[in-house]
């Protein structure tokens, strides 16, 4: 008779952690459920209209046709590298600009430093075309920019290194990046800063006590810290840098058409949804891919 009470506390533990395992189930399900209807549901509809044939008038059926992935990418693999290649520019151009100041947010602004946040996210309380167009201005051929790169040589270097074609900077490869890096800037710091803002300063102090330098202080203590901002701003910034159409659009002229351009085009103007859904679908396996080997070759356990 003495076992019972033993016997009903070791069922009701049992059942505690019964109801424990399944809290973290229940607090994923609304995510999860979320992601489902408005990410792999729409990816699925996506993919079925990319193997489609028809038109607009007739309407469209599924036919399995596979050879529309290969039409696209001959057609406009060019555009798909450019994008690539535009946003990882301005990934690392942010992430050289937004480091600094991260850090001097995080480590030195101090009483600022909440003032200077709020300055880092204003110009999230502007449309995003609207940011876009005052490039258009600041870096028209009659402004003082203009006149100014003009006048220290800088137009020039710019085309000797093929990021402008003509002695202005308008309607170029340079203003592009230049509209991506300042629209995307703030996804880049804000990751940076808060992974910054962790860092005890001790550490730092404790490596010039072992007599390192300032820039070993930096590569061994300060930056292996702060990878995990690296890592999580760099995706931030790359990924929708990547299917921007706005900036190469207002800023860019016939050579620098990105394939968020493209897509847009082929959904909205020439109508053919096929070979749109499967320039959006390659795009998708493209940064995916490009996404996956990154973090697992930056292996920073608070991503993966």
């Amino acid at each position: 008779m003495a076992e019972a009470p033993a016997l009903s506390t070791g069922i009701s533990d049992h059942r505690v952690r019964g109801r424990r395992n399944w809290v973290p189930y229940a607090l994923l399900a609304p995510g999860l459920l979320f992601l489902f209807v408005f990410f792999v549901t729409p990816m699925i509809t996506l993919f079925s209209q990319s193997l489609q044939e028809g038109s607009v008038e007739e309407g469209y059926t599924f036919t399995g046709n596979v050879s529309v992935y290969s039409d696209a990418l001959q057609a406009y693999w060019t555009h798909l590298l450019r994008s690539i290649g535009y946003a990882a520019t301005a990934t690392v151009v942010a992430l050289l600009l937004g480091y600094p100041l991260a850090y001097f947010i995080a480590q030195k602004a101090g009483r600022w430093k909440n003032v200077v946040l709020v300055l880092v996210i204003a110009p999230f309380f502007t449309s995003f075309l609207i940011r876009t167009l005052a490039w258009r201005t600041i870096l028209s051929d009659t402004g003082p920019v203009t006149d100014f790169a003009q006048a220290i040589g800088f137009t020039s270097l710019l085309q000797a290194v093929g990021l402008t074609e003509t002695d202005t900077l308008l309607a170029s490869k340079f203003a592009v990046i230049c509209g991506l890096t300042y629209n995307f800037l703030p996804f880049m710091i804000l990751p940076l800063y808060a992974s910054l803002e962790r860092l005890d300063p001790r550490l730092v102090e404790a490596a010039g006590d072992l007599y390192a330098s300032p820039w070993e202080s930096f590569r061994r203590v300060t930056w292996p810290l702060s990878l995990p901002g690296v890592v999580a701003g760099t995706l931030l910034t790359f990924i929708p840098a990547a299917g921007d159409l706005i900036n190469s659009r207002l800023l860019g002229n016939t050579q620098t058409i990105m394939i968020g351009q493209v897509i847009d085009a082929q959904f909205l103007r020439v109508l053919d949804y096929p070979l749109a859904a499967a320039l959006s679908f390659v795009l998708l396996i493209l940064i995916v891919t490009l996404v996956a080997l990154y973090v697992r070759r930056a292996g920073t356990e608070e991503l993966v």
